[in-house]
């Protein structure tokens, strides 16, 4: 899965959490205010923060903490959700808690953004994720600006209709294709930054190139700005497929990073459409040699490019940043 930390900062927001150990004990108990939970000035004002809610292995039941999270904050206020561990792994089955947060959601009026699985390798590997039916959290939450989502295992999504949504970002080691085919059939008109790691066919990532043409033709989302393909291993395919598509040249931002991108695929870039309009170029965590790397950065002198992670092939084996 690779290292991650729990988010810090969220939609432009500090996080504040609320887990386990959030709440009330048999010292403060009589203090608190009558609903079982902490005196609310513990708290930052609840539109302040983004607010993690989870558990962890072994201890209190996420619901638990999601029923005093929901009596302790004005979550009417709330703008920034986060759902971290909820005994979110196969060994478990327990799959993820939509159900549970679309059955709050009129406790929620002023939610815009929502990030599913703010999940740590320490706590359960990227592909181990349980997930469902992520569609209805998009009816239960209209005013949605931003959805992320961390895990693939499990996870369906029907085409969306949504007017709002800017930012939607997919966090795989392997995003089935059903997916990224109802991500390709959706109705989005404001959305301006999308990423998906599509990961490995070992853990799902059945995607192909041609599943990637409502994105590359340029047409089916007017607004967007950012487009990451990323963490394939089919990387080199898709840089071919970038380089003649449309959506190129109305882009500020483009990633192809975590995948198994080589000279084949960096010598497509360049021989494609002009690049030089883009403000950022990420091609992190990549199998090129030494002398396409000053290809690269000398043919696009004013962009920023990310070409850290150099990584060496073991052999004939290449490997994705993100897989298990």
């Amino acid at each position: 899965m690779g290292v991650y930390e729990h988010l810090e900062e969220y939609a432009g927001l500090p996080v504040a959490t609320f887990n386990e150990e959030t709440g009330v004990d048999d010292d403060t108990e009589e203090e608190d205010d009558g609903r079982g939970a902490a005196p609310a000035a513990d708290f930052p004002p609840a539109a302040e923060a983004a607010w993690y809610v989870g558990t962890s292995f072994g201890e209190e039941p996420f619901a638990d903490i999601f029923a005093r999270f929901l009596r302790t904050i004005d979550t009417t206020e709330v703008t920034a959700l986060i759902i971290g561990y909820w005994g979110a792994s196969y060994d478990d089955d327990v799959a993820d808690p939509v159900e549970l947060l679309c059955g709050a959601a009129a406790s929620f009026p002023k939610l815009k953004a929502l990030f599913l699985g703010d999940i740590t390798g320490e706590e359960s590997e990227i592909s181990w994720i349980e997930l469902s039916d992520i569609s209805p959290l998009f009816t239960a939450f209209p005013g949605l600006e931003r959805f992320e989502v961390r895990g693939s295992q499990g996870l369906t999504l029907a085409p969306l209709k949504n007017e709002r949504l800017k930012v939607l970002r997919f966090e795989s080691g392997g995003l089935p294709g059903r997916v990224v085919q109802a991500v390709g059939a959706s109705e989005l008109p404001s959305l301006e930054h999308l990423d998906l790691w599509l990961g490995e066919e070992n853990y799902g990532g059945d995607s192909t190139v041609a599943d990637l043409a409502p994105f590359l033709g340029g047409e089916r989302f007017p607004a967007l700005r950012h487009l990451g393909l990323e963490d394939s291993e089919i990387q080199d395919e898709i840089a071919a497929a970038v380089a003649g598509a449309p959506i190129v040249a109305r882009l500020e931002s483009l990633s192809l990073a975590m995948g198994i991108l080589t000279d084949q695929g960096a010598e497509a870039l360049l021989s494609g459409q002009p690049l030089t309009h883009l403000r950022k170029l990420d091609l992190h965590h990549h199998f090129l040699s030494d002398a396409m790397v000053g290809r690269v950065r000398a043919a696009l002198p004013g962009v920023e490019v990310d070409l850290d992670d150099q990584e060496k092939p073991d052999g004939d084996w290449h490997y994705i940043a993100v897989a298990e």
